[in-house]
């Protein structure tokens, strides 16, 4: 017997999720030692000491479950952003609010909303309870297309949108007037999941408040949290924000990620939610890290001097590449004189013990992306990419681009 059969149709049809694969994977694999993982953004610092030595003293009462509310964490989540616990979702990282969203309102029937280029996992996520999704093309510099989306969720009648910002892979942004525009433009009885998994990486000048936009109503603003819950007046009661702590507070081995929206749309989140969905060590490790103001200062201005110097590198070697606002960078990559492609760069950067991420499962197959490391790690990618294209750039060059 075919046991795949007992499965339905829409689930036998998804494609997994493919992570970036492991260090340890490829030292297996080669046999090589000294490698860099520029895959699966991640964050080079490693984790704020602040969360280390709060996962230490966690750890003395792991044979108890988890506290399945989250008490400490909410809490230091709505002093955060001054709004009511009762307005808060912890998920097991931020895949885990974008799944439960979808689970709590999506059926068989339903249409979900997501621009291409987009992260892969609102497309699976929609797919996994047999909805049907929607992919808007992105038709300026691989972004988001508001106009055309607000058109095709009103034209298909769709009930979640979703919506990156920054977007992975591409790292394309939108401005706070774009995204207002469309919020108000947008039927009510549409839900938008914003994910802003990388956030903490905008630069000042860039950044918006779009937990404001959540307990705003007629003029009013919330003031005490606990006084003024969001269970009143607001902005946008349609709207779901999910954040993660695995990018800048560098937890993404410990699974944390939270989500802001109004107290009837976490009724319907907690109904599907596991009830111990986020462990005692990663709660107590996002207390920590979301106190550690310095060591996200330290993660940005490292993200910042990272970014320059690989994009001016690949400048230097003449590859294209998209400018992003994240922690990572999608470059093009095609040698016709070399017979290279983004596939044959991608096992040749393995063989030289560089790791970074095919995208073409996103529709881009002459793209690869590549996070931001370490200044050495950095260098070390854009070497072996100068050796594999039978370029040379020179150590001079690689010092001028850090």
């Amino acid at each position: 017997m075919n046991y795949s059969e007992l499965a339905p149709p829409y689930i036998r049809a998804i494609a997994p999720y493919q992570p970036g694969k492991p260090i340890a994977e490829l030292e297996r694999e080669l046999g090589i030692s000294g490698i860099v993982k520029l895959a699966s953004n991640e964050n080079p610092l490693g984790a704020s000491p602040r969360a280390i030595a709060a996962m230490h003293e966690a750890i003395n009462d792991i044979a108890r479950y988890p506290d399945g509310n989250g008490f400490e964490l909410k809490s230091a989540l709505s002093q955060r952003y001054k709004i009511d616990t009762a307005n808060i979702v912890l998920g097991n990282g931020s895949n885990d609010l974008l799944e439960l969203s979808a689970r709590a309102f999506l059926a068989p029937g339903d249409k979900a909303l997501y621009a291409a280029h987009a992260f892969a996992v609102y497309a699976l996520a929609t797919q996994a309870v047999g909805a049907t999704g929607i992919s808007v093309p992105a038709t300026k510099d691989f972004g988001h297309d508001l106009p055309a989306m607000l058109q095709a969720a009103v034209q298909h009648q769709v009930k979640m949108v979703f919506i990156a910002n920054p977007n992975n892979p591409t790292g394309t942004f939108l401005s706070a007037a774009e995204l207002l525009e469309f919020m108000h433009a947008l039927p009510s009885n549409i839900l938008v999941v914003l994910d802003e998994a990388y956030n903490e990486y905008l630069p000042e000048n860039l950044r918006y408040d779009a937990v404001s936009w959540l307990h705003r109503g007629n003029g009013e603003a919330v003031g005490n949290p606990v006084a003024s819950p969001l269970r009143g007046l607001h902005e946008f009661p349609n709207l779901i924000i999910s954040r993660t702590f695995s990018k800048a507070y560098g937890l993404a081995g410990l699974r944390v990620g939270y989500a802001l929206m109004h107290s009837e749309v976490v009724d319907m989140l907690n109904r599907v939610r596991q009830p111990f969905n986020v462990n005692s060590v990663a709660q107590a490790a996002a207390v920590a890290a979301l106190d550690d103001l310095d060591f996200v200062r330290q993660t940005c201005e490292m993200n910042q001097r990272g970014m320059a110097q690989v994009t001016q590198g690949l400048k230097k070697l003449g590859l294209q590449f998209i400018p992003s606002l994240g922690n990572f960078v999608c470059f093009k990559i095609t040698h016709a004189e070399k017979k290279m492609n983004a596939g044959k760069a991608y096992r040749q950067l393995l063989e030289l013990g560089v790791i970074v991420r095919p995208v073409a499962n996103y529709d881009m197959p002459d793209y690869l992306r590549v996070s931001i490391g370490l200044e050495s790690e950095n260098e070390k990618f854009l070497s072996a990419l100068e050796k594999i294209l039978g370029k040379n750039i020179g150590q001079q060059i690689l010092g001028e681009a850090a």
